[in-house]
């Protein structure tokens, strides 16, 4: 994906979101998971990947506990600048709401390939070993299950 329909969507003048550019960002793997008061509370988790954030809306949070299993519904590809972006996009505008950054940091891949995406966060409030499986054929390619991978320190 590329960042048109990131700015197709929007008014940037109007909303204040960054346009940005497809580079990578020069300090690392991005992780960030916003809070998202629009027409419903959501939480939208950010990864740096081929120099955009690759993004997923979390209906319901972020997962805390291990194997807690969360719909993520992928959406489209956000600019790195992005990650730092607070502020409330104003009503009649895609998105409208108040937007916060809830936790951020960094990631490193484990395993990734266009089913799956095994990685460790180091955020503020995350950390640990965290799982993006897409949904099987058959249902909403946008859909995945987001969740924590149970590990020797969740265990103490």
């Amino acid at each position: 994906m590329s960042l048109q329909e990131y700015r197709s969507k929007r008014n940037l003048r109007r909303s204040g979101e960054p346009e940005g550019s497809e580079s990578p960002s020069g300090g690392g793997n991005i992780y960030v998971i916003q809070r998202h008061q629009a027409t419903h509370l959501h939480y939208d988790l950010r990864l740096e990947m081929d120099g955009v954030l690759k993004s997923w809306a979390l209906p319901k949070g972020p997962p805390t506990q291990p194997n807690l299993k969360r719909l993520a519904v992928q959406t489209e590809d956000h600019p790195i600048e992005y990650a730092y972006f607070e502020g409330v996009i104003p009503e009649g505008e895609y998105g409208a709401g108040k937007v916060e950054v809830w936790d951020r940091g960094t990631f490193k891949p484990i395993e990734v390939d266009e089913n799956k995406i095994i990685f460790r966060i180091c955020g503020e409030k995350l950390k640990g070993d965290y799982c993006l499986i897409k949904l099987r054929p058959g249902t909403d390619p946008k859909n995945w299950l987001f969740f924590k991978k149970k590990t020797k320190e969740d265990e103490h």
